[in-house]
């Protein structure tokens, strides 16, 4: 379990380290997981964070000390969050991939499948897109935000795992969904390379993208 020290460092910092890092949420006897592939970095002082609006009850979380959970309702999921270093700054869980071994085995994948099902009765929605987005992994993993914003991690019940995935390439660019002029330029989005297919929307393949100006390899955390 990844202690509160890990997210006592600066916000881009810590997005890049979650990158590989597992998700455990334990639903009724079984731990569900799912892989971070896709992060993003919010400061207090730039416009594109909901901290920038000012402190409120909602908001609280961001300016809890590093490593508390915060939660709250995107386009009517639920979002996950955790603050990090400085009041007022966080990193977002982006989108995922599930994770299955010893303590989450396969067999998990139907029980993911059924907390978040294609919409309108299409069946199964692919393991690929089961956790593609903010608030489809906290579906499939059955995340809610009355129960977990503003609150710290439990090993028992909801925690990071380091399972020493290795994360050789990651792909720094813009975030998505940032409103002009609310600091939309910003390379604060982190992906890891290996898995930029199944991230929200992969920037390696938009059209007229550029390398250099749309997007950044890293070679490494950097940190």
């Amino acid at each position: 379990m990844l202690d509160n020290a890990f997210f006592n460092r600066d916000a881009v910092a810590v997005a890049k380290a979650l990158l590989g890092k597992v998700l455990r949420h334990r639903y009724q006897d079984v731990w569900l997981a799912c892989r971070i592939i896709e992060t993003e970095a919010y400061y207090r002082k730039e416009k594109g964070s909901h901290a920038s609006l000012g402190f409120t009850e909602k908001r609280k979380a961001m300016f809890m000390p590093p490593g508390t959970i915060y939660m709250y309702y995107a386009r009517g999921g639920d979002s996950l969050n955790i603050s990090v270093r400085g009041k007022g700054n966080a990193v977002l869980i982006k989108s995922a991939f599930p994770w299955f071994d010893q303590q989450s085995p396969p067999a998990t994948l139907q029980i993911m499948q059924k907390l978040n099902p294609v919409k309108g009765g299409g069946g199964k929605r692919p393991l690929e897109k089961l956790c593609a987005g903010q608030t489809l992994l906290c579906r499939a993993l059955n995340l809610k935000v009355r129960e977990w914003d503003q609150h710290q991690f439990d090993a028992n019940r909801f925690y990071l795992d380091d399972v020493n995935n290795v994360v050789s390439r990651i792909i720094q660019t813009t975030r998505l969904g940032i409103p002009e002029g609310r600091d939309a330029h910003l390379m604060y989005r982190f992906i890891d390379y290996e898995y930029a297919k199944f991230s929200t929307r992969n920037p390696l393949t938009r059209r007229g993208a550029r390398a250099g100006k749309d997007y950044k390899i890293l070679s490494h955390h950097g940190e």
